[in-house]
């Protein structure tokens, strides 16, 4: 598992702003992106060195605008959502967008030389999702990791909602524990975990 969680790491590195006159279909964004962010992370000497500063800079403006927050944050409450008022789910996204920002910034660097294939899509030009396969080449005689992007078309461009990694998925990895947390202290009770968490990975 832990593993699997530092790929999900890897699987939220490669988004970033579409640039007029590109592809920018699903897979189109993604392969053209993966080439720039790994030139970032090998060039940036800060980065390289653990700069979390600089780091944080880049989740913030590279990967932050092409995930849908919202959507995920739905996902991962399950049947529970509709059961939060509109204060409180406006918390949860963004406790939860907090969360996956400073678990997987950490280990940014560890990724600057991997290799990630991505698959052609073929989508209807009227369709409003599409998956992205895609896999890591790990090397060293290790087994490509699958990596499936569940994203949607929205007014502002494709976006990701779910990122699933050798079967796992991020948002359903994540519902198990938020029902545990709510049946024990409502949602309230999940806010207020998350925020604690959220400082404890800011100490560090």
């Amino acid at each position: 598992m832990k593993q699997l969680i530092k790929i999900l790491l890897l699987s939220l590195i490669i988004h970033t702003l579409p640039v007029f006159g590109e592809d920018n279909s699903p897979d189109g964004i993604i392969r053209r992106t993966v080439d720039e962010v790994t030139e970032i992370l090998r060039k940036d000497d800060g980065i390289k060195a653990g700069d979390q500063d600089r780091i944080l800079a880049l989740v913030q403006d590279k990967i932050l605008p092409h995930f849908s927050f919202p959507r995920m944050t739905q996902l991962a409450m399950g049947r529970n959502w509709s059961k939060a008022s509109n204060e409180q789910k406006k918390v949860l996204v963004n406790e939860f967008r907090t969360l996956l920002v400073r678990t997987y910034s950490n280990s940014l660097t560890n990724y600057r030389d991997a290799v990630i294939e991505i698959e052609q899509t073929i989508i209807d030009p009227a369709a409003t999702r599409s998956t992205v396969k895609a896999k890591v080449i790990q090397g060293s005689g290790r087994q490509p990791v699958p990596i499936d992007y569940s994203m949607e078309r929205t007014a502002s461009g494709w976006k990701v909602y779910d990122v699933t990694v050798a079967g796992v998925s991020l948002v359903t990895n994540y519902r198990g524990s938020f029902n545990s947390q709510i049946r024990d202290g409502g949602i309230d009770g999940l806010i207020a975990t998350l925020s604690e968490k959220n400082t404890s990975l800011l100490g560090q």
